[in-house]
């Protein structure tokens, strides 16, 4: 049950439960029942704004370079809030990424010759026998 749906459950004038009792009844804390979200202020809308219009035109600037270049700009700011602010609005540098799970065409693959091989009516249960065959 999400936390929203466990606040409603929640009376503040009920006769004999207190709101602490409450909570726990519904297993929510009571911080989580007071708890009101603080939206996005205007200054960080407008870094924002900022970030989408740097990344707009260099899309293979990451969270320092952008950074850099807000300040060059005359904005201050720091790259771990410019990083933070990315992830919000889900941008993501472009670059070369590794290929580490492609294999090379012309390497050979073998097969594993143990798979179908049976000793007693049952596979290789122990280790060291797969390294007598």
């Amino acid at each position: 049950m999400s936390p929203a749906k466990k606040r409603s459950l929640i009376r503040g004038d009920h006769p004999k439960l207190s709101i602490s009792q409450q909570c726990k009844l519904v297993n929510l804390s009571r911080s989580a029942f007071y708890y009101s979200p603080v939206g996005i202020g205007a200054a960080t809308l407008e870094m924002m704004q900022e970030i989408d219009r740097v990344f707009t035109k260099y899309p293979f600037f990451g969270s320092r370079q952008i950074a850099a270049y807000l300040r060059r700009g005359g904005i201050d700011v720091g790259r771990h809030r410019v990083r933070r602010l990315m992830a919000k609005m889900g941008l993501e540098a472009i670059y070369k990424r590794p290929r580490t799970s492609q294999p090379h065409p012309q390497h050979p693959i073998f097969t594993y010759l143990l798979r179908k091989m049976v000793r007693g009516g049952r596979g290789f249960s122990d280790q060291s026998l797969r390294w007598i065959a």
